[in-house]
C-alpha cells in the first residue's frame, strides 16, 4: 500500500515572490544603516492600536530583514492595527549579538512609546509580536522591565500587555546545543555571550506579561516541542501554546494562512476590534 503523500507546506519563495506591500514611513533610531523602524498606519481619522513587530532570520541580517514581515504588517494595517516593525543588527554585523542586538531592540521599542502618537498610534495597550528569532526577542522584551538596572533594561523600558511568539526560539542555551539546526549553534552563542540571565527568556526574571506561543505542527525550524520545553523551564509563568496542524514555519507570517488568521483574531480581540 502506497504511503500517503506528505502534506505540502509553504517555502519562503511562496511568500517572498509575491508583490510586496510597503510601509507608510521609515524612521531612524540610530546611526547604523540597520537601526530603522518601518511604520504602518491604518487609514482613517483618529488614533489606532498598534503592535511592536520583530522579524526573525536566525538573528542574522544576511538571512532576513524586517521586510519579510511586510505581508502580515499590511494585513494588520487593513484591519485597523498599526505596526512598528523593528530592524536590528544581527550577529553577522558589527555591533550585533550581545549586547548590541538587544540594545537595538530595546531602544527601538522604547521609541514607540515616545513617538507613536505622532503617527496616530496608541500606546495604552501594547502587543509585541515576533517570528522565529524575533519570537525570542519579543519574549525578551516582555521580561525586560523585570531585569536588574543596567544598559539593557534602560531607564523606562516599554511594558508589553501581550507577547506573541510566532514559532519562536526562546532558549539560547538549548539553541547552542542544536547541532544540525538551520540556525546553527554560533548565532545563539553570540546572542547569549554566556549571559543567560540577561538574554535567554527561560532564564530571565519573569514579568507578568501574558505570553501566547503560536507553533505549527509541520514546522521544522521551531516545532511545538520547542515551546513545550520552554514552558516546562519557567517558574511561575504559564504561556499559552496554540498549535495549528498541517502548516510550517513560513505560514506563521503568511497573511492567508490558518495560523496567521488565528494570530490576527487574537490581536483584534485584544484591541476590541472584533
Amino acid at each position: 500500500m502506497a504511503e500517503e503523500a506528505e502534506t505540502a507546506i509553504m517555502e519562503w519563495p511562496d511568500l517572498l515572490e509575491r508583490e510586496q506591500p510597503k510601509p507608510d514611513d521609515t524612521i531612524k533610531y540610530g546611526d547604523d544603516p540597520l537601526q530603522l523602524i518601518d511604520v504602518w498606519k491604518p487609514a482613517g481619522k483618529g488614533t489606532h492600536p498598534a503592535v511592536i513587530m520583530i522579524h526573525g532570520g536566525c538573528w542574522q541580517t544576511d538571512i532576513a530583514e524586517r521586510d519579510i514581515m511586510n505581508w502580515i504588517a499590511d494585513d494588520l494595517r487593513k484591519h485597523g492595527v498599526g505596526v512598528w516593525n523593528i530592524e536590528y543588527r544581527g550577529v553577522d554585523r558589527d555591533g550585533g549579538g550581545y549586547p548590541g542586538t538587544f540594545e537595538d531592540v530595546g531602544l527601538a521599542a522604547d521609541m514607540f512609546v515616545a513617538q507613536a502618537e505622532a503617527y496616530g498610534l496608541r500606546t495604552d495597550k501594547i502587543i509585541g509580536i515576533g517570528h522565529s528569532a524575533g519570537g525570542h526577542l519579543t519574549l525578551w522584551l516582555a521580561n525586560r522591565p523585570a531585569m536588574p538596572a543596567g544598559q539593557l533594561r534602560g531607564d523606562a523600558p516599554v511594558t508589553l500587555d501581550l507577547a506573541i511568539s510566532q514559532g519562536g526560539l526562546p532558549d539560547l542555551r538549548e539553541g547552542m546545543k542544536r547541532e544540525g539546526h538551520p540556525c546553527g549553534t554560533e548565532a545563539p552563542a553570540k546572542m547569549s555571550a554566556g549571559e543567560f540571565a540577561l538574554t535567554s527568556p527561560p532564564e530571565m526574571a519573569q514579568g507578568d506579561v501574558r505570553q501566547v506561543l503560536f507553533h505549527n505542527t509541520l514546522d521544522k525550524i521551531a516545532p511545538p516541542q520547542f515551546a513545550q520545553r520552554y514552558i516546562g523551564l519557567l517558574d511561575g509563568a504559564s504561556p499559552e501554546l496554540i498549535e495549528t496542524p498541517d502548516e510550517g514555519h513560513v505560514e506563521l507570517v503568511a497573511p492567508d494562512s490558518e495560523s496567521w488568521a488565528r494570530q490576527r483574531e487574537l490581536i483584534l480581540k485584544e484591541y476590541g476590534l472584533k
